[in-house]
């Protein structure tokens, strides 16, 4: 199984690459892998998701060896399969309420760039480098990457680091957006569950919508955006996630969000 997956009693989904071999490079099998767990995070009550990748990298982007078998019209229908496969999985990650952890270390190249800044907080190691690569072998970008990264960094910088593939040290992708912090590399797996675990804990409805006007905010205009937002925070104060944090400040207690079972 090159995807592994699995959610603890508490609601962690824990979604694991396994291609340590291959720098957890994104063949169909992968890509697959990636949409069955996404599914599998919007079929149950998952209050957060932490994702990760065995070895010394997070992802060195697709898997070349296995394109590089293919050739003409075979290898276009492959790539479909792989893009479709991986993007309905970015698609699925993005549509649950739980929240997305991502864990990087060593290299994040191509689509692990995409799985990197797909996430809504994203650790990186102090050994970790970015690099887009698509360009360097003739290829355009996918995961997300073209539409994700100019939001991130802005479209001047993310046209600088897919046209020139320069590598990104750790430091300079928190410093232009690109990850949410940098952690040593000895602390990363610790970081990385502390933080899921957290998030886990909290209110995942509140999260969900938060993520979804977030998303909302950076293409729409501000009259709807402050309307959904008038709609989205009153549901929320009426719902059984609201009458707990507004009960749990007013008792002057800890809020216990876990009493609310989350959207499956």
């Amino acid at each position: 199984m090159r995807v592994g997956f699995e959610i603890d009693e508490g609601g962690l989904a824990r979604v694991t690459l396994r291609r340590p071999e291959a720098g957890n490079a994104i063949d169909l099998e992968t890509a697959r892998g990636l949409r069955e767990a996404a599914r599998a995070c919007a079929r149950e009550p998952v209050r957060a998701v932490l994702l990760t990748g065995e070895g010394r990298s997070f992802c060195v982007g697709g898997d070349l060896r296995e394109f590089a078998t293919l050739s003409g019209e075979a290898l276009e229908k492959h790539l479909i399969a792989v893009t479709d496969a991986l993007h309905d999985a970015l698609r699925g990650f993005a549509a649950i309420d739980a929240p997305l952890v991502a864990a990087v270390q060593g290299a994040a190249a191509g689509a692990g760039i995409g799985l990197a800044v797909a996430a809504d907080v994203t650790l990186a190691a102090d050994d970790a480098s970015f690099t887009a690569a698509y360009t360097g072998i003739g290829y355009s970008p996918d995961a997300g990457v073209s539409w994700f990264l100019p939001r991130v960094v802005g479209p001047k910088r993310a046209l600088d680091l897919l046209l020139t593939n320069r590598r990104v040290p750790a430091t300079e992708a928190a410093e232009i957006g690109l990850v949410s912090r940098v952690v040593a590399a000895d602390s990363l797996t610790v970081e990385a569950e502390r933080t899921a675990d957290a998030l886990r804990r909290g209110p995942t409805a509140a999260f969900g919508a938060t993520r979804r006007l977030v998303a909302a905010g950076l293409t729409g205009d501000l009259g709807p955006h402050l309307d959904a937002e008038a709609r989205s925070i009153a549901a929320l104060a009426a719902s059984d996630t609201g009458r707990e944090g507004v009960a749990a400040f007013l008792g002057k207690r800890a809020p216990d969000f876990t009493r609310v079972p989350p959207r499956p």
